[in-house]
């Protein structure tokens, strides 16, 4: 019996070679490389055959096709959610979900399959739970009475395929995505041949039969979505899972969207009876705020909301040779920056303090707005004067110092007044609306506004 023929290929990026090597020199990973079957390959005669095999397309005039925006959507029952899918989950759509364990992917499926079962018929497909486990997390959620909801418990790439095709589901939630195989790949399921070629086969079925479908994806540690980058391109939506999983607030942004914008984003907190969408983030963000050192309200945005946050900073000296810097919820390679054009353009000394900076909530911002406020509360620490209440901040900050504008700054302003907030410190080019006290540059900012000494 002749023996099979394998190769290994590379779970990042797809590469293959003839034996073990410890490092993908396509990728630069290191111990990626799975062993995997080489299926029968087509010889010289096929490749011949397809060349002269096919039929002519039949094509449309741009004119007559039908507007996507016409088609039926189907309503999450969250409405942030709605906004960041593009006004809905699309029929024939595929859209990818993603996030750490725990965080409560499975819970917002299961509340989402259970508003939109009232509708239309949906099937729950998961590869990790029984039909128990899945049934308890529905007896507290309050879907276990939905009589559209079917459940099945399957691997079966094929077998889920066929099921879609039939047309018996408008909506097929699959859980999750690493979990399928093809019987006739002969690799693990979650590897790179076993993920691609699942994720054709369902989509395929997804866009022949009508009906929408949502993956749930696994991440990395690093964070990333697992599997081959060419997932994410396959499907129509991607969307991320943010937050801490322990608690705070939880955040849904669309990474990719061929059916709406990419600039929403959908706010969640985590209680006993499932995920609950929070209407007014801000003032929850800011309820148990105490105006010492350190601390300073940010107006940002989230996707196109405007939000307040407060960011805190500690500042002590450091009991090593080499002072400590810790960011929670802040790139820590920009509060590096941060601190170097403070001590920099302000003399302000940190080169022997431990800095830690945290934004409250969980909330992991990606402004560059925040610039202002994480020097502004750097510093407020470390000189332990505080501000005045009822001061919001927000500018990004130049390598020389200066203050430069954000975007959406009337929003931001808007969030700040329905706060009571009295001033905003910013950029000096808004310096024309009455609410804004303008500044040029960040030592400005920092001599006129941390005068107040700790009390």
């Amino acid at each position: 019996m002749a023996k099979s023929k394998t190769q290994f290929v590379c779970q990042n990026c797809g590469a293959s070679y003839p034996k073990w090597m410890g490092k993908c020199d396509n990728c630069g990973e290191w111990n990626t490389l799975i062993e995997q079957v080489v299926e029968g390959s087509r010889g010289k005669s096929a490749v011949s055959k397809s060349s002269l095999s096919g039929s002519v397309l039949s094509v449309q005039n741009m004119s007559t096709i039908s507007d996507t925006e016409s088609v039926q959507r189907l309503k999450t029952g969250f409405k942030d959610l709605d906004d960041v899918l593009g006004g809905g989950v699309l029929l024939g759509g595929v859209i990818l979900l993603a996030g750490q364990p725990g965080i409560g992917k499975s819970t917002l499926l299961l509340q989402l399959s259970a508003h939109i079962a009232k509708s239309t018929t949906v099937l729950y497909a998961s590869g990790e739970e029984s039909a128990s486990q899945v049934k308890l997390r529905a007896t507290r959620l309050g879907a276990e009475t939905s009589e559209r909801l079917d459940f099945a418990s399957s691997t079966s790439a094929d077998d889920i395929a066929a099921t879609i095709r039939s047309g018996n589901y408008k909506l097929v939630i699959i859980d999750s995505i690493q979990t399928l195989a093809l019987d006739e790949i002969s690799s693990a399921p979650g590897t790179v041949s076993q993920i691609t070629n699942s994720s054709n086969v369902i989509i395929r079925a997804a866009k022949q039969s009508g009906a929408a479908v949502i993956l749930v994806g696994h991440v990395t540690k690093e964070g990333s979505i697992a599997g081959p980058k060419v997932l994410e391109h396959l499907v129509d939506v991607v969307l991320q899972f943010e937050g801490d999983r322990y608690g705070g607030f939880k955040v849904i942004r669309a990474a990719k969207n061929r059916f709406g914008s990419t600039n929403e984003a959908a706010i969640f907190e985590m209680e006993k009876e499932g995920l609950r969408l929070v209407e007014n983030p801000s003032a929850a963000l800011l309820a148990e705020r105490q105006n010492a050192d350190g601390s300073v309200v940010l107006a940002t945005i989230e996707g196109t909301r405007p939000l307040l946050v407060e960011i805190q900073a500690l500042v002590n000296p450091t009991s090593f040779g080499y002072p400590k810097r810790t960011a929670s919820g802040f790139d820590l390679n920009r509060l590096n920056l941060l601190i170097a054009v403070l001590e920099r353009r302000t003399k302000l000394n940190l080169s022997d303090k431990d800095v830690y900076i945290n934004v409250v909530g969980g909330i992991k911002l990606n402004d560059r707005a925040a610039d202002l406020a994480i020097c502004m509360a750097i510093a407020s620490a470390a000189a332990e004067r505080r501000m005045d209440d009822g001061i919001v901040v927000f500018g990004e900050v130049g390598l020389g110092g200066e203050v430069r504008s954000a975007i959406s700054a009337d929003r931001r302003i808007a969030e700040a007044k329905k706060l009571g907030f009295k001033k905003a410190i910013a950029p000096s080019t808004l310096s024309k609306n009455q609410f804004v006290v303008g500044v040029s540059d960040l030592r400005t900012a920092l001599i006129d506004y941390l005068q107040t000494k700790k009390k």
